[in-house]
């Protein structure tokens, strides 16, 4: 699977629950506590019908007091015992469990993080958040419960089976003649119970995915008045989940309501049997007690086992959303012998060529968003990128950082085409400073550090001056400290701006991606974060998107893109001489202005 989930899902299935043995393997001291507590809990709760037994046929029957106390004192052991060894297992599965979530979830965060962006054209963040907690959390409580229950009343089961054959072949195997009465609505209603889980949780997922793409755009919805339209819509999706999360309850009632209707019906049958050959003296009422007891237990096992049945399907179908995720293989990957970039930086940064690059997005492949693009920047030159919105600008900066590889050509950074060059060590070799400026919900100092997170303090410090964040810190609760919010929401758009433009400084890499990075500032800021700029980019190769064609005079040379192809170059006065596009584009925006 490349890029994208697997649209044919394959049909779920406890079996695909053995995918969490690596997650489990590193806790195995746990597993074998587990286990050996669990086999001393079943153990001790199969000795209680004997106990019984013991004082019903000896005891009360031939009156003698020593034997009574024993066998109480028995019980009481076997209760201890039976005491100790649950607590054990609770304490054990229930740390097995977190401690394998806590693996998994790591896992499939570590794999999505690096997944190319085509991934992410064919899934929404908000399902992958949904299956990376909600998933998970249905994989917890199996772990943590419910495999620990299901192994328990296996246990029960096989041995009260055994106890029960020991005790009366006759009464037992009348007993086993239930047995397909009971499996069959198991293996009829599990199924449909699996179906209708994966279907739940794909709902929830859906709904999910809504409100965290709503929620990341409240104000824009406030803005737009769409707040009605949308709770509309995400009740819809709720009731819809809701729907089919009922559907799935009923299907799981239904399937306890037979089991135990079934089994007890059973029992009574067989023990109306029992009390016939008591009265005849075929048996005697401790062997019936001790025969009722362990029905019991292989009934009640019964019953728990197809409840966690329901349970294990759930978990088998987020463990199957889940592997699909890590299964994934990402589009992009190193190569197998990767070409090292130099080391020694060539005087003025690193020169960047495109040859007949061609290039279409998968998910609009009949789309050319570039077409036998040709191009070379020379190493610390200063290259601004114009044209019309869709001309392939930006585009161009995703080739670079091989979010996404050519169609056609080549793309070459110090000579080394970026398919050669290891995916680390090549977008090591730049710094961007997108126009719309992420900001993260730490505090304002973190949010600089992101630009190179082994920096110092007085590092750090430096570059918040030259990008002229420092200006507005003093008006901040906590200064550096402060907590900017989700997405930043404390700071203005120009502030955002210059955190973004300092952290690129931090990055401090040979090769600059400015996409309009003064675009949000006002005259005067804008001005100073130009000069912290201009002294950033000397030595530096530098790739300007421009959008405001009034900050890109002074460039060395500027390139004009149109239907992806390269349709100009030269300075901002050679380009105004030649009446061309680039002309036509700065009349309209300087005549606007």
């Amino acid at each position: 699977m490349r890029g994208n989930i697997n649209d044919n899902p394959t049909k779920s299935s406890p079996k695909l629950l053995v995918g969490l043995w690596p997650y489990v393997a590193p806790h195995r001291w746990l597993l074998f506590g587990a286990l050996i507590a669990l086999m001393l809990a079943s153990v001790a709760t199969l000795s209680v019908p004997m106990a019984f037994r013991g004082v019903i046929d000896n005891g009360f029957a031939g009156a003698d007091q020593s034997r009574i106390d024993g066998y109480f004192i028995l019980l009481m052991v076997v209760a201890l015992v039976l005491a100790l060894s649950t607590a054990a297992r609770f304490y054990f599965v229930t740390k097995l469990g977190e401690s394998v979530v806590a693996s998994f979830r790591s896992a499939v965060y570590a794999h999505v993080l690096g997944l190319s962006p085509v991934f992410y054209d064919n899934m929404k963040s908000g399902e992958v958040l949904s299956r990376l907690t909600s998933d998970t959390t249905v994989i917890q409580g199996v772990v943590g419960s419910s495999a620990s229950i299901a192994l328990r009343n296996i246990l029960l089961f096989v041995g009260g089976m055994v106890l029960l054959l020991f005790t009366s072949a006759k009464l037992t195997l009348s007993v086993l003649i239930l047995v397909p009465l009971i499996v069959v609505p198991i293996i009829i209603f599990g199924r449909k119970v699996r179906k209708l889980s994966r279907l739940s949780q794909d709902k929830i997922a859906d709904a999910s995915a809504f409100a965290s793409e709503s929620l990341s755009a409240v104000t824009l919805t406030q803005s737009f008045t769409h707040e009605d339209a949308d709770r509309r819509h995400f009740s819809g999706l709720i009731a819809a989940s809701l729907d089919t999360a009922v559907e799935r309850i009923k299907a799981r009632s239904w399937l306890t309501f037979m089991v135990i209707l079934l089994t007890f019906s059973g029992i009574a049958g067989v023990l109306w049997m029992g009390a016939y050959d008591v009265l005849e003296g075929r048996m005697s009422g401790g062997e019936l007690a001790q025969f009722v007891l362990y029905a019991v237990f292989v009934a009640g096992a019964v019953g728990a086992l197809s409840e966690v049945w329901g349970e294990l399907q759930r978990a088998a179908g987020a463990t199957e959303r889940l592997q699909e995720i890590l299964n994934t293989i990402p589009v992009i990957q190193d190569p197998k012998e990767p070409k090292e970039l130099p080391q020694e930086l060539p005087e003025g940064g690193r020169a960047i060529s495109l040859n007949k690059v061609s290039f279409a997005y998968p998910s609009q492949p009949e789309q050319v968003a570039l077409k036998e693009l040709s191009m070379r920047v020379k190493e610390g030159e200063n290259v601004a990128l114009v044209g019309p919105s869709g001309a392939g600008k930006t585009t161009l900066f995703q080739l670079l950082q091989r979010f996404h590889d050519v169609d056609e050509g080549e793309v070459l950074v110090s000579g080394i085409d970026l398919r050669d060059c290891k995916i680390k060590q090549l977008r090591q070799q730049f710094a961007v400073v997108p126009q719309e400026s992420i900001i993260f919900s730490g505090s304002l100092y973190d949010n600089i550090l992101f630009g190179r997170p082994e920096a110092s303090r007085e590092e750090v410090m430096a570059a918040a001056d030259a990008a002229y964040v420092a200006e507005f810190v003093a008006r901040l609760p906590n200064g550096f400290d402060t907590e900017l919010g989700e997405r930043g929401v404390r700071l203005s758009g120009g502030q955002r701006q210059r955190v973004a433009i300092a952290r690129a400084i931090l990055r401090d890499a040979p090769i600059l991606l400015l996409d309009e990075a003064t675009s949000a500032l006002d005259a005067e800021s804008e001005h100073q974060v130009q000069q912290a700029l201009e002294t950033l980019m000397q030595g530096r190769t530098t790739l300007v998107i421009a959008h405001r064609l009034a900050t890109v005079r002074n460039a060395d040379r500027i390139l004009v893109l149109e239907h992806g192809q390269l349709v100009e170059e030269g300075t901002h006065q050679e380009l105004m001489e030649r009446n061309g596009l680039y002309a036509k584009l700065a009349d309209m925006q300087f005549r606007t202005d």
